[in-house]
């Protein structure tokens, strides 16, 4: 559950800086009032936090991977 709350927060993320890259339109400041409130400064800090958590998911054995390696 933790795995897929962090990859929603990191796509969430990856949403925002694609809007601010091509559009310079920071969508997480805008819905909270700006890039220094602190209900943007929150979502700042959780998706960063995911996206530490999901570089865990590059060090994991698959099940997948697991059962093959028993064969």
């Amino acid at each position: 559950m933790i795995d897929k709350i962090a990859l929603i927060l990191v796509i969430i993320g990856g949403l925002n800086w694609g809007s601010i890259g091509i559009f310079q339109f920071d969508i997480v400041g805008w819905i909270f009032g700006g890039q220094l409130s602190i209900g943007s400064r929150i979502v700042y800090t959780l998706v960063a936090l995911a996206a530490i958590w999901c570089i865990s998911l590059l060090f994991r054995e698959t099940e997948e991977a697991v059962q093959q390696d028993a064969r």
